[in-house]
């Protein structure tokens, strides 16, 4: 297979994000540990009660940075990249978000803006939580409370994980490998054979913003990794086989 930019992005017309009727959150297959999709079965049906579901299209602005924060959304499906910019335009996307991330939730506790827009890079299926309604929530659900301080303990992790990408790892090749390990945890799954797997979300392009490199040396690299059987890419699918090895680059 020759080292192509692979991209997963389903392509769909663009339309506004519509209403439909919500989906069983104790029975739904994408609900991760760690998240507020994985509350008690009682929390999760209050919490359905004061949500309701939308779907948002590939490549739609969920919203903008910067932007009043009067919601926050639970990801029920599908994936989203967080990006945020300056002011001279230039922008870099933060991580991709997955089934169970919760999103906006620092800045609506905070009663502040969205410090980063959010985008689709997949149809997306959304709960939409508004800010008065999501208090109510807390104050009536000490393990919701618990699960929200988990949570912005989480988006600390992912903070510092980027930093020390960029600011640690020396080589391209070892910021390239931390990208990897790092989507490999928050949107990807263990395989038998102990590695993991995750769709190829991002381009070529995207992948050399967020390791501060060139496209054409994301391209080489990822190359390289697939040629020592450190990754496989198959169908937009990543694999790590040897994550291990992949670790050691920085």
């Amino acid at each position: 297979m020759a080292d192509t930019e692979i991209m997963s992005r389903e392509s769909v017309r663009p339309r506004s994000a519509g209403r439909q009727a919500p989906l069983g959150c104790v029975a739904c297959a994408n609900r991760r540990p760690g998240w507020f999709c994985c509350l008690g079965s009682a929390v999760l049906a209050d919490l359905e009660l004061a949500t309701s579901t939308i779907t948002l299209p590939a490549q739609t602005a969920l919203f903008t940075e910067g932007e009043d924060a009067c919601c926050l959304y639970l990801i029920c499906s599908g994936y989203l990249k967080l990006v945020a910019s300056s002011s001279s335009g230039r922008r870099m996307i933060v991580r991709v978000a997955g089934p169970g991330s919760m999103l906006g939730l620092y800045a609506v506790l905070t009663h502040g803006v969205y410090e980063v827009g959010a985008e689709s890079l997949t149809p997306a299926q959304l709960r939409p939580v508004e800010r008065d309604r999501f208090f109510g929530f807390l104050r009536s659900h000490k393990e919701a409370q618990l699960r929200a301080v988990q949570c912005i303990c989480q988006e600390y992790r992912f903070a510092l994980q980027d930093a020390c990408r960029i600011a640690l790892a020396e080589t391209v090749a070892a910021r390239l490998a931390r990208l990897l390990i790092e989507l490999a945890h928050q949107i990807g799954e263990e395989t038998e054979a102990g590695g993991f797997h995750f769709p190829l979300l991002l381009t070529h392009e995207e992948m050399a913003s967020m390791t501060c490199t060139t496209r054409e040396t994301v391209t080489r690299t990822l190359g390289q990794f697939r040629k020592e059987g450190w990754i496989g890419i198959e169908d937009a699918m990543v694999t790590l086989h040897n994550p291990n090895r992949l670790q050691e680059l920085f």
